[in-house]
């Protein structure tokens, strides 16, 4: 089914100026949140710590986001989301520059959690807040706007952070970021309207259910952790397994990102025609890149290359699993986002913890395989959540109202569901 055609006035500068700065602190977000994957060595001789104790910087985020982005997003529902984003969004800067003036482990650890408070409500309320600047037409696309914001963090923010971290020094990419941060959030105070919402629409799942949306969650565990016990620890496996020289990580993790480009194309590809498919073959092929490194990790060549389709297979994982969400979302869409959110950040903690405990007591090379296992269920528990129905859509006239009284018509999709 084709994309509805969007109209020169669905985009006015504002709006548009607005979105692309949501997507840049979304953006600045994950990269904060993984920037510590590329610079474990240097974070770690400079605080006299382990490389395992740098993980848990990872691990810590993560498991603050879990843990409070539902209690959080409930508790500002009736709090106008401009100046919440404003906050959120300072927050983050202050905080990222606090974690570059960081002299020892617990400071950097403290304002690390500062950063992801503000993350947990961030990722519930930055969806609905972007689509009630658009007519309902154009929302996936602004959605995929942000989230594509979200998902360059990994594939260039982090390789990016992590040359200039190796040659400026740790705290010079924070800094970076935290410019970054300033910049969006200027753009945002000026570019956001008080009240987005000039396009109300319902937030809800397309075919809400409830028990497959909990299938979702528990594969967005399970597949997140697979990843994050490898990804978080890539510079232990390459130098220790492979025997590559670290400087050699931020072209692994720059190719790694590129890779993830076209994975989101593919995977968005496929998941348009069956989304059962479309998260299957990543797991398969992510389950198999795992074994390969732990069988076949310490020739650099196939390490390198293994790092590189690690992209590729997430990042055709990604589009899928979002489309799953929305379309399976049993309640209002800010809650299932703050759920996926949730589900994101336990799978970051559940594998980045495991990662280095396996790293502590295994070695790195074992870390291959007990990412393997986790991606292995994951692609069990994707393959039990059923296809969704085929949508097809009919534009027929409707009536609508604009806020001022005035009746205008516009053109809404009558929704047939086919088996």
């Amino acid at each position: 089914m084709s994309a509805p055609a969007a109209r020169p006035s669905d985009f006015d500068p504002r709006s548009v100026a607005a979105l692309v700065a949501l997507a840049v602190a979304a953006f600045c977000y994950v990269t904060v949140e993984t920037v510590p994957v590329g610079l474990l060595g240097e974070i770690a001789g400079d605080l006299d710590v382990s490389q395992s104790q740098v993980g848990l910087l990872v691990t810590g985020y993560s498991v603050t986001v879990a843990i409070i982005t539902l209690p959080l997003v409930k508790l500002v529902a009736r709090i106008p989301r401009r100046p919440l984003l404003l906050v959120l969004m300072a927050v983050m800067v202050v905080a990222t520059v606090c974690s570059a003036a960081a002299s020892e482990y617990g400071a950097l650890f403290a304002a690390r959690v500062a950063t992801a408070l503000s993350q947990a409500v961030f990722w519930g309320v930055v969806g609905p807040v972007a689509a009630g600047m658009f007519p309902v037409r154009v929302r996936g696309r602004v959605l995929a706007a942000v989230y594509t914001g979200g998902s360059i963090g990994p594939m260039l923010g982090v390789p990016a952070a992590t040359w200039l971290g190796q040659r400026a020094g740790w705290q010079a990419a924070f800094l970076a970021l935290a410019a970054a941060g300033l910049l969006a959030l200027v753009v945002v105070a000026v570019a956001l309207p008080a009240k987005p919402t000039r396009n109300e629409h319902a937030g809800r799942g397309t075919t809400p259910d409830a028990r497959r949306f909990a299938l979702v969650l528990v594969t967005t565990v399970l597949a997140v952790a697979g990843f994050f016990a490898i990804y978080t620890y890539t510079s232990a496996f390459i130098t220790s397994v492979a025997g590559m020289s670290v400087a050699m990580l931020g072209p692994l993790l720059l190719m790694r990102g590129l890779a993830d480009f076209g994975g989101i194309a593919a995977g968005g590809y496929l998941s348009d025609r069956d989304q059962r498919l479309a998260v299957a073959l990543p797991m398969v092929l992510l389950t198999a890149i795992l074994v390969a490194m732990w069988a076949f990790g310490t020739s650099p060549w196939v390490a390198g290359g293994a790092i590189v389709l690690t992209g590729l297979a997430m990042g055709a994982f990604s589009p899928a699993l979002q489309n799953r969400v929305m379309e399976f979302a049993p309640g209002g869409t800010d809650t299932a986002s703050a759920a996926s959110s949730v589900a994101y950040n336990v799978g970051i903690a559940l594998g980045s913890g495991l990662g280095g405990l396996t790293l502590a007591h295994g070695g790195a090379r074992s870390i291959a395989l007990t990412a393997a296992v986790f991606t292995a269920a994951a692609l069990v528990t994707g393959l039990l959540t059923a296809n969704t129905a085929k949508v097809e859509a009919e534009p027929v006239a409707v009536g609508s109202l604009r806020r001022e009284g005035a009746r205008a018509e516009a053109r809404a999709p009558v929704v047939r569901v086919r088996a």
